[in-house]
């Protein structure tokens, strides 16, 4: 594993493509988001998904979350958008609230584990927005770290135990919230916070309304 060290707010372009370009060939990333440091892969290719379940030794069963550079490429993973996630997007995106939207049959099932729903969100950090943008394209984005453990606020947590599964780490030191995303869920009605995160209940209920929680 390489570890490159980057600015958390000026990212170096060489760094940001040595990083995109380890995605392209199928292999994984760690970067970091204003809430953890996050496992990236190519959410298009089966294969590198498929290492990111290896890498956290996690059952392929569990759906992973994506992550866009914008909303302007949400009709690449999701099939529907309605109004309440673009009332959500708005006043929350880029940050750290995840969208529970229909899926686009573009994404493999791999990554959704079989469900017709996907998870989504435009992070808030100058690294893993240079790093989308770069790609243009979507990553599963999951926490990096190994199933059961705590998710990492530093790149050093993030990279202990996944050794050479792992080709590049982009270290931009602590993550500012550390802290989940907060989920909701809006293909149900209403629409369910499925995990309280860096966003509270009361701030989402002020823009779309009474939301059930998740079990």
């Amino acid at each position: 594993m390489i570890v490159l060290k980057v600015s958390a707010d000026l990212p170096d372009p060489e760094s940001i493509r040595r990083a995109a370009d380890a995605i392209r060939r199928g292999e994984l990333v760690v970067f970091p988001t204003e809430t953890v440091y996050g496992l990236a892969a190519d959410a298009l290719n089966e294969a590198a998904v498929k290492l990111v379940f290896e890498a956290k030794g996690r059952e392929g069963t569990h759906a992973l979350p994506v992550q866009i550079a914008g909303v302007e490429q949400l009709g690449r993973v999701a099939s529907e958008m309605p109004e309440v996630a673009t009332a959500l997007a708005e006043r929350f995106w880029p940050g750290p609230l995840t969208i529970v939207l229909p899926k686009n049959d573009a994404i493999p099932d791999i990554v959704t584990g079989g469900a017709n729903t996907i998870g989504v969100r435009v992070p808030d950090h100058a690294v893993a927005l240079a790093l989308l943008r770069e790609l243009r394209t979507p990553i599963v984005a999951t926490s990096a770290n190994v199933s059961g453990r705590s998710a990492p606020r530093s790149a050093g947590c993030a990279i202990r135990g996944f050794g050479n599964l792992v080709s590049i780490a982009l270290d931009a030191g602590e993550c500012r919230i550390g802290v989940p995303s907060t989920v909701v869920d809006l293909t149900v009605k209403p629409p369910s916070i499925v995990r309280q995160g860096a966003i509270g209940r009361e701030e989402i209920e002020a823009v779309i309304g009474a939301c059930e929680a998740g079990e």
